[in-house]
């Protein structure tokens, strides 16, 4: 089975077995090698119950086409991106479905360099291939297993000095999910971190929440433990741990905005002057912090193949998305969950201060809306309505979507890739303000 709407703007994803089961995982693996002709590539998986089955027929899919293939067996995304790069491969696949429900299957897929292989850069042309049935009569490549665990546990603490990090405790909660198996080899070289460890299991079946720390009800556990066992922060790690995300010493989340500015300081700590990618949907803290820093601020438009294609082109150090999507130079230009959560540590211990103080002065200044996502009708009938009514309060920006940059607030209504909805970020700089306007905007969107 291979329902042509499995293939996404960024990935493959879809319900197992009804609308992607292992004859259409190998041909996606055939036709990604007929497509790309890479000579080797590696492939991996992560912890839902289908994926090892899944991953078999990719491999053998990709084999057949001519590829040679390193099986990396159970791995985070980010190890795939890690092993691409440093391996210097033609590629990978890896078979996840990230956070999304345990009914789902699908693959994140790579090419040299682990640059991003999405619906504007040859996803479409793998699925019609795959669709219309590959070709025949290739000498099949090779398969072996490489265990790629040790160089990539090296590399990820290689972003920190572990000397600096102090004593702490730390609430983790692996949500079942790929984090379980990828921290405790990095734990044990920081014996000085004493770690409450939660749903370390790899669990496919994710039998205490699904791994989707962005929802608020998946966050209830994190926030409750951290503030019962008096940690000095809490993290929480989404399916494929290619995202980490942070609530502080008082229970409270920390925005993805936040996050971005305290790492680009940190990461500007190392390289002074170094150029700082973030999306457009951030809240002011990004840019001033890494202009503060030392740094160059450069906003892009969201998605994670436009920001490394853009760190690519600047040489950029770092990049952060609000949606908790962080990139590393150093690490072929590809997110981490990993990363960012022993940069947090570093920062903490440096510091000396409890996270929510260090985090004081953006909450006192910097008022955000969080992403809002409303449905409508006639998705450009409606921006153009938007320009219209608040365009002329500000300067008026179409990177992506419709940015509107006021004198106290400003804001950013994008539309969804797959959906009739407009997503609005929006901030000010003080509480009351940011509502009012908040409410002013919702209300053109919604009438």
């Amino acid at each position: 089975m291979l329902d042509p709407a499995v293939f996404k703007a960024y990935d493959v994803r879809g319900i197992y077995p009804s609308e992607l089961d292992e004859e259409g995982a190998r041909a996606i693996g055939r036709a990604y090698v007929e497509v790309f002709e890479p000579h080797r590539i590696a492939i991996g998986h992560d912890m839902r119950l289908s994926s090892p089955g899944m991953t078999d027929a990719v491999i053998l899919g990709a084999s057949e086409a001519g590829a040679d293939v390193l099986e990396l067996g159970l791995i985070g995304t980010e190890m795939l991106y890690f092993a691409v790069g440093e391996l210097r491969l033609d590629g990978g696949i890896v078979v996840t479905a990230s956070h999304n429900p345990k009914e789902y299957t699908g693959m994140k897929i790579v090419r040299r360099g682990a640059r991003p292989v999405g619906g504007e850069s040859g996803l479409l042309t793998i699925r019609d291939k795959a669709l219309s049935g590959g070709s025949q009569g290739q000498s099949p490549g090779q398969v072996r297993r490489h265990d790629i665990w040790p160089a990539y546990r090296d590399r990820v603490l290689s972003f920190v000095d572990t000397s600096a990090i102090r004593p702490l405790r730390i609430v983790i909660d692996a949500a079942n999910g790929m984090a379980g198996a990828m921290l405790p080899p990095v734990l044990e070289r920081l014996l000085q971190v004493q770690t409450s460890r939660w749903f370390f299991a790899p669990d496919g079946t994710f039998p205490n929440h699904e791994p989707n720390p962005l929802l608020p009800e998946n966050r209830e556990f994190i926030v409750s433990k951290t503030l019962e066992e008096r940690a000095d922060f809490g993290a929480a790690f989404d399916g494929d741990a290619d995202r980490c995300f942070f609530v502080d010493d008082t229970g409270e989340f920390v925005p993805g905005d936040f996050v971005t500015a305290l790492l680009a300081e940190a990461v500007l700590e190392k390289e002074p002057g170094a150029k700082i990618i973030y999306d457009v949907r951030a809240s002011w803290a990004v840019p001033e912090s890494i202009e503060r820093a030392g740094g160059v601020p450069l906003v892009n438009r969201v998605g994670h193949a436009f920001i490394k294609q853009r760190m690519r082109e600047e040489d950029a150090a770092f990049g952060g998305e609000v949606s908790g999507h962080y990139y590393f130079r150093d690490f072929s230009q590809a997110d981490s969950g990993v990363i960012p959560f022993l940069l947090m540590l570093e920062l903490v211990s440096k510091r000396g201060q409890p996270l929510s103080e260090i985090l004081r002065p953006f909450r006192e200044r910097y008022f955000l809306s969080g992403e809002i996502n409303s449905r409508v009708e006639d998705v450009d009938a409606k921006l153009r309505e938007l320009e219209e009514r608040f365009g002329p309060e500000g300067r008026v920006e179409h990177l992506d979507g419709l940015s509107v940059l006021a004198d106290g607030w400003h804001m950013n209504v994008r539309p969804s890739n797959t959906e009739p909805l407009l997503r609005l970020n929006l901030e000010a700089r003080s509480r009351e303000s940011m509502e009012r306007k908040r409410d002013d905007v919702l209300a053109v969107i919604r009438r």
